[in-house]
C-alpha cells in the first residue's frame, strides 16, 4: 500500500487525485475504488491506496482515509484543506509547493474545461509544471 494526499476530489463528477508521498506523477482515485464514505475524502486528507495502470496513467484502488475519525470530524467543522494563502510582509505571493501548484492548476482545468480526461489533466500538468519551475514560479 502506499499513502498520500488528497489533491482534490469532486463528489459530484466522482474523482480527484492523490499526490503519493514519495513524490512522482499525482494518481487518479475514483469514486467507485473509495472504501469510506465518499463525502468525507476531502483535500489534504491523508489516505492509503494501491497503484495500477490505469491505461490513461497511474489509478489508485482500494483508497483508504488514513484516519477515519479525524476525517468525519474535519467535516463536520467544516474544514478545509490545510493550504492556505501566503502573504509575506512585502505583500508579495509566497512561492508555491509543487503540489500547491498541481492542486491550483488541477481546479482551474476542471472548471474551465470539466471535459478533459485524467491522462490529459496529468499531461498539461506536468508541462506547467516544468514551465513554473523554469521561471522560478513554484519551489524546487
Amino acid at each position: 500500500m502506499t499513502s498520500g494526499k488528497i489533491l482534490r476530489f469532486d463528489e459530484v463528477r466522482g474523482y480527484g487525485f492523490i499526490a503519493p508521498d514519495e513524490g512522482g506523477e499525482d494518481v487518479f482515485m475514483h469514486a467507485n475504488d473509495l472504501r469510506d464514505e465518499k463525502h468525507l475524502f476531502q483535500p489534504g486528507m491523508t489516505v492509503t491506496f494501491d497503484v495500477e495502470d490505469g491505461g490513461r496513467g497511474l489509478k489508485a484502488s482500494n483508497v483508504h482515509l488514513a484516519d477515519r475519525e479525524a476525517a468525519a470530524a474535519a467535516v463536520r467543522h467544516g474544514d478545509q484543506s490545510a493550504r492556505a494563502s501566503r502573504v509575506v510582509e512585502d505583500g508579495l505571493a509566497d512561492l508555491l509547493s509543487q503540489t500547491e501548484f498541481r492542486q491550483e492548476l488541477t481546479e482551474a482545468m476542471l472548471e474551465t474545461a470539466p471535459t478533459l480526461t485524467g491522462s490529459q489533466i496529468v499531461l498539461l500538468r506536468r508541462k506547467l509544471v516544468q514551465l513554473a519551475q523554469s521561471h522560478n514560479w513554484v519551489e524546487r
